[in-house]
């Protein structure tokens, strides 16, 4: 078989399970796993990180979609609105990641059920990239972070951004960042007590500047504000502003 031949047929594998559903029903898998009853989503209202209708907005706009273990499932959809995969997690009810049980992706599923080759490798992008096209948010400030947990608690507590995850602080690079060409970018890495990762953001985005031709801002916030104790934790944005919530009350 030609390669052209095996990269066209791997395709049309990925988009027949991830995109275009099966016999029975013909929507996108994020469509027919679209839920806002997640142990994620109940977490975020009972923890009080945002309303009940505020949950449900969020999960609306990301798209978030439900395992059948009541796992959240934080479907990666590129800027076309195609599904590149699903990162499944597990979280406990005060909204902390239950580590006694691994992340795992759809497509790694998909594979393991013979339903994608094996060879199959997806082409992973940020998280919620798929709101870049929404033209209410067209001259909105793309802010980039971490974890899907903390995109979405700061879209609810700072919605006149747009709120973008990677995944992961060695999961930025380059490549995920040239579909936000064109629009003000600000990075926010999670803080630590070496200030590694903050260095580490900083040098992708100055190499991301120098390809998209633009600057892009990397956040001194976490850095400027955290307690030493709180960079010990490696907190985030969203523990910042939510520490700061709770000590106004």
């Amino acid at each position: 078989m030609k390669t052209t031949e095996i990269f066209a047929n791997t395709f049309k594998a990925m988009r027949s399970q991830l995109h275009c559903g099966n016999d029975r029903d013909n929507r996108p898998m994020w469509q027919r796993r679209l839920s806002c009853n997640s142990d994620f989503c109940k977490a975020l209202v009972l923890c009080g990180y945002m309303t009940e209708q505020q949950m449900q907005h969020v999960a609306a706009d990301y798209r978030l979609g439900i395992a059948r273990n009541g796992g959240v499932i934080f479907w990666q959809i590129d800027e076309r609105d195609i599904l590149r995969d699903g990162k499944i997690m597990h979280y406990r009810s005060d909204c902390h990641r239950d580590h006694q049980r691994k992340p795992s992706w759809v497509s790694y599923r998909l594979r393991s059920a013979g339903m994608l080759p094996r060879d199959f490798r997806p082409e992973h992008c940020l998280f919620g990239l798929h709101l870049i096209a929404d033209g209410n948010k067209a001259d909105a400030t793309v802010c980039v972070v971490e974890s899907e947990k903390t995109a979405v608690i700061m879209s609810a507590l700072k919605p006149s951004c747009l709120w973008l995850a990677t995944g992961g602080k060695t999961e930025l690079n380059v490549a995920k960042l040239r579909p936000l060409r064109g629009r003000r970018v600000m990075l926010f890495p999670d803080t630590d007590e070496s200030g590694d990762t903050y260095r580490q953001w900083y040098d992708v985005a100055e190499a991301a500047a120098d390809v998209l031709g633009q600057s892009i801002t990397v956040s001194t916030l976490l850095e400027q504000h955290a307690t030493p104790e709180q960079k010990a934790a490696k907190i985030d944005i969203a523990d910042l502003f939510n520490n700061k919530k709770h000590q106004s009350k």
